[in-house]
């Protein structure tokens, strides 16, 4: 499977949360899956599929080369209530290119706090606020403006989705920090209190067996040395903590995860779609996976009385993105990114020359 090609290759890294884990559950789980479709919440696909999501004018190459690939947009959402997956918060924001030719998949973060036009005259903010403002088709209307992209399809989930399927997994083995320690029982009480389950408090660090509750409250700890973005590594590592127990599991705790996690998740896709995804799932060879903006091309600070992060030039991170995503060299950004980005250099005060390496 992916996972174990991966592994042999030693030095690949595991994907951010969720999506990687839906298509582990959909390849070993088929069989199960068929039968099960129903408990997904499908939403509504014209939100994606229609009029409501907005795409720039992209050139006949750029647009020829998306074609090539099954763009997926991810959101975990950072609700203070379990289930409410119409709006929020997107504190993970992904972008999953899926070459249809060769089944790599590869992974692009947009950091929550980055400084983006959230489009819906709506103005320029964080963007993890186009989900709150206008849910999943906002969000991915965000994506598609602002980095030149053709995306028509979302998966969002919430932590409590996290939290079960690390309890049906049996824990993960997570070493933790004396200054991740210090941090991470306000979250537990908190995600214990939103899911329902056990505060399972840690004192001291040292390595731990943890619970739902605890592996995903380790995931959000964010104010420790780094901030946001070794939030991120944190997320990647419970992940890689996940798929090693799911490729163990036997099929009567796949079935259950398959029960218990599906009904958590908001998406756009439709079971053929899914059962197409799931009919290719062994083929597929998970890429590299990073974050953006990446160091170089990033300032942080305050915009509009705003802590937020700034692209030092969109149009950098636009080109970097699709080098990245689809191996476009040299790629030509539209007029319309070309706009936004001057707008963020006027807003911001941010260039190339100024900024960088935060």
């Amino acid at each position: 499977m992916a996972a174990k090609k991966k592994k042999k290759k030693g030095k690949r890294k595991v994907v951010l949360l969720f999506f990687e884990i839906l298509l582990l559950l959909i390849a070993l789980a088929v069989l199960f899956v068929v039968q099960k479709m129903s408990k997904i919440d499908s939403g509504n696909k014209q939100d994606v599929k229609g009029m409501n999501v907005e795409k720039n004018d992209l050139h006949e190459a750029a647009a020829g080369v998306q074609e090539a690939y099954r763009i997926i947009a991810l959101f975990g959402l950072d609700n203070r209530s379990v289930g409410k997956l119409d709006r929020g918060n997107s504190d993970v924001i992904i972008i999953a290119s899926i070459n249809e030719e060769t089944k790599e998949v590869r992974m692009a973060s947009i950091y929550r706090d980055t400084y983006l036009d959230l489009t819906g005259g709506d103005g320029f903010n964080k963007c993890n606020a186009a989900y709150a403002y206008g849910g999943p088709s906002q969000a991915v209307s965000m994506l598609n403006v602002n980095f030149d992209l053709d995306i028509d399809e979302y998966i969002s989930f919430d932590f409590n989705a996290v939290a079960d399927a690390v309890d049906l997994l049996g824990g993960v083995e997570i070493e933790l920090t004396e200054e991740e320690a210090g941090g991470i029982n306000g979250y537990i009480e908190e995600v214990a209190e939103l899911t329902g389950k056990e505060p399972d408090y840690i004192y001291g660090g040292g390595v731990y067996n943890m619970s739902g509750v605890q592996a995903t409250s380790y995931a959000r700890i964010r104010f420790t040395k780094g901030d946001d973005f070794k939030r991120t590594e944190r997320q990647r590592l419970v992940i890689e903590k996940m798929v090693e127990k799911a490729l163990h599991s036997d099929l009567g705790t796949i079935n259950k995860l398959v029960d218990t996690i599906f009904p958590e998740i908001k998406t756009s896709l439709t079971n053929t779609d899914i059962l197409m995804l799931a009919k290719d799932a062994f083929s597929y060879q998970m890429g590299e996976n990073a974050g953006f903006p990446i160091l170089e091309n990033r300032w942080a600070g305050y915009v509009d009385d705003k802590d937020v992060v700034v692209c030092c030039e969109l149009t950098d991170t636009v080109k970097q993105l699709h080098q990245f995503l689809f191996d476009e060299e040299d790629y030509e950004v539209s007029p319309s990114v070309q706009e936004i980005s001057n707008r963020i250099v006027e807003r911001s005060g941010v260039t190339r020359e100024n900024g960088g390496n935060y």
